[in-house]
Order: C-alpha cells, then structure tokens, then sequence
C-alpha cells in the first residue's frame, strides 16, 4: 500500500491542535514510516483484537453497538467505540488495518492479527466465555501463527521487515482470578512468572520463525480502570494514589511489568541479532491522566457506555448487552469506553505517545 500524505502525518494534525504536545512531538508518523514496515503481526487480547471473536462467536457484546459507532462500518468486533492502538501503529506506519485471521475475506497483505478478546497470555488460565473456550495466546494465537506461515508465501525477507507486537496481555489471566477465582492479591502475584513465561515463550516462537523486530507491551495500571474502581470502592484514601487509582490492583500490574522487562533483558542477550523492544503501557497511562485536562478528558472513574457512566456490576445491562444502557453524549471526552477497554480517543493519545517512545529502540533505518 503506498504511504499516503494523510498516513505519513496523521498524528501530527493531532498535535498541532495543543501546545502541550508541539514541544514534545514533531515526526512521530513520518519517522514510524520511515521504518518501512510491510507488515503487521499482532498477537493479544480484547485491546488488540480487531475482529477474531466476533468472527467467530457474532454475538459477542463487543460484536454489538454502540460498539464500533465511531467507524464508519459500526460494529466490527473492536472492543471501543473506535480504533484500537494497533490501527493507529498501523496507520502511522502507512499500512492498512490488519485485519483478523478469521477473516474470509481478508487479504492480509498489511500483516495478520491473531489476538482475540478473552484471551489469557498462559494455557494455565484459559477460560470460558459467551459459550466458547477463549485460546490462550502461549498455544492457539502461535499454532494459529504457524498454520498461517506454513500455508502462506511469505518469505523471510518480508519477515524481517514486519513488526512483530506480542501483546498487551495477561489481564484476562489476573480478572479471571480475582473476579471469578476468588483469588487473593498474593494468590494472583503467585500467577505472574506463569504469564510473563507465555509473553517469553510467544517472542521466542515469533523469534524463530523469523522476525527480527518485536514490540512488547506492558500491563495497564489495572486499579485505574472504572471497573475495578467501582466494584471494590472504599473509604480508605491511603488506599488510592495520585491519580485515584487502587493501589493494590496496581501492584499486580507494577509485578507484571517487573519481571517482564527482566525477561525482555534476558531475550536481548539470547538474540543480540533481534530488536526487542518494551512498550510501557503503564507510563504512558499515567502520562494520560497526567495531562487529562489538557487533552478534553474528564475523571479517569467516568465511562461512557455503562449505567450512568459508572462501571456496571450488572452483566445484564453492560455494553453491548443491554440495549437501553447508558451512552455518554460524547466519547472523545472520555478515557473510558466500557469499564475495561478505552475510547478511540483516549487509544489516539496512547499510540502517539507510544510511538515517540519506541522509535529510538526499533533502530529503524539501521541494517
């Protein structure tokens, strides 16, 4: 696909419109570009899944409006009212969306996205939802993989100028203890070394097959997440941080994102050959609320689809579920989606913030 014009400087008609970011940003677009990515390989959850579960079970909430209703196609299986993080990575880099490995149409000529919705990074969590056993990325995601590269005629030269994101995932993991296992913190922290193993087991499986520059998200800040915030509140300010978020649920994440940049230090020195970057999810979160009310945000605890604009504790009248559920006037003020997963504005921020971050790892234009 040629690299267009609005491609090459999509983020920075974002930029232009705040002095905040005329200091900071200048050619984040361009210079992802630059990188001459030709594809796109995205392994991961419901915040990367662009279609896989709703291809496979329609009925999914995520498959239902509002869902999708700043797209011009609705609903299309995107956990948010729009793009996700990994349709802006792709968009700055001049490609395509990538689109779902289910789909039976797709012509996968920007990359393939294996992630799907409910998935836990390890095989130790799989759990079962809407009627159908969610695949753990550490087996299926990879077997998936490797179906598509033994079937395909993609060559390793076009592998060695793809990106390779291995994540973000293993939240679906910890939720899953802790909402539905009645798992302790401690418990859940107990759980870690397992999931970040899968994240390592993925790299080194993509690593094999070829690819030669993996990106690797970390673990969101899970105690700043409205659902988590509304369902366990308390009276104990010690117990929230600078941004109201619940510490003890950002332990889990902080955990998490510890030993996985150790191991990521560890794939360096096994690959040297390899660039393997960290993506810090938790840092740019952060900077996100930080800057909330610069960027139009409102309380990070706001949603927009849920029952007045709190996280529902109700499975019945949750997003996509309920069709009289309450929807804010307005999206792009709000960090928050569901509850769970952000907005297509609060996911324009990140990814811009993300690029800048990454670009001086990728090593783009060096042999």
């Amino acid at each position: 696909m040629a690299i267009t014009q609005e491609n090459l400087y999509v983020l920075l008609t974002i930029l232009s419109s705040s002095s905040l970011f005329r200091h900071h940003h200048s050619c984040n677009a361009q210079s992802l570009a630059s990188c001459q990515f030709d594809s796109i390989y995205q392994f991961g959850d419901s915040f990367s899944d662009t279609g896989n579960l709703a291809l496979v079970a329609p009925k999914v909430p995520c498959n239902q409006p509002p869902y999708g209703q700043s797209l011009p196609n609705k609903a299309t299986g995107r956990c948010s009212d729009g793009m996700l993080i990994v349709d802006y990575i792709a968009q700055a880099a001049g490609l395509s969306f990538i689109e779902p490995y289910f789909s039976k149409n797709a012509t996968h000529s920007s990359g393939v996205n294996f992630a799907m919705a409910g998935a836990p990074a390890s095989s130790l969590y799989e759990n079962q939802d809407y009627g159908h056993r969610i695949p753990a990325m550490d087996h299926e995601q990879l077997e998936l993989f490797s179906k598509y590269m033994n079937g395909s005629s993609c060559s390793q030269d076009r592998l060695k100028r793809s990106l390779f994101i291995v994540g973000q995932i293993g939240l679906n993991d910890y939720n899953n203890a802790l909402l539905h296992g009645n798992k302790s913190f401690e418990e859940v922290k107990n759980m870690v070394l397992n999931v970040v193993q899968a994240i390592k087991d993925a790299v080194k499986w993509v690593i094999g097959y070829g690819a030669v520059k993996v990106l690797v998200p970390g673990q969101w800040p899970m105690g700043c997440l409205p659902i988590y915030l509304s369902r366990f509140p308390t009276n104990d300010t010690a117990a929230y941080d600078q941004f109201h978020c619940l510490k003890d649920w950002n332990s889990i994440s902080d955990c998490h994102n510890y030993h996985l940049r150790n191991t990521i230090e560890e794939l360096k020195k096994e690959y040297p050959d390899v660039t393997i970057v960290y993506a810090d999810y938790y840092s740019v979160f952060e900077w996100l609320l930080t800057h909330q009310e610069e960027l139009g945000f409102e309380a990070v605890d706001k949603l927009c689809c849920g029952v007045e604009g709190e996280a529902d504790t109700s499975e019945v009248k949750a997003c996509g579920i309920s069709p009289d559920v309450h929807l804010c006037a307005n999206p792009d003020n709000l960090i928050s989606w569901d509850g769970i997963h952000m907005t297509q504005q609060a996911h324009k921020y990140i990814a811009q913030q993300l690029i800048r971050d990454i670009l001086p790892e990728l090593n783009c234009g060096q042999s």
